[in-house]
């Protein structure tokens, strides 16, 4: 899963996020992560939220399961759902939450992130 944002600068913590909540899994999230694990049969996994430069509009999120996790990557546990962010991307994301919305007019997982500063019309890109 990979979707698009752009930070605004300035709205950055220039503090270090360690010991901080990176981004927050709210409990659909949460229940739908560790189903999707449950499907793969990867109770072991983490979801890894990032930060990546690139898409329309300067930088895009990525998401996906990982079982690789470094000294220095922050670590927070939702229900039974484990999330791994890298030191970098946890700035990018500090107080930002991740929903999953399953209905009609809109599905899948959403970032909502207070450091976008504008978000582009696809709505998976922000600055």
């Amino acid at each position: 899963m990979t979707h698009e944002v752009r930070l605004d600068e300035h709205a950055i913590p220039q503090d270090s996020a360690k010991g901080k909540t990176m981004i927050t899994l709210t409990e659909t999230a949460a229940s739908k992560v560790k189903e999707l694990l449950d499907a793969e049969g990867a109770d072991d996994l983490a979801l890894r939220v990032a930060v990546r430069p690139g898409g329309c509009s300067g930088f895009s999120y990525e998401m996906f399961f990982d079982g690789d996790i470094a000294g220095d990557d922050e670590q927070a546990e939702f229900g039974e759902a484990k999330v791994v962010v890298d030191p970098a991307s946890a700035q990018l994301l500090q107080g930002a939450t991740l929903d999953y919305k399953d209905g009609l007019d809109q599905s899948g997982f959403a970032i909502t992130n207070p450091n976008a500063s504008r978000t582009c019309g696809c709505g998976q890109s922000f600055s």
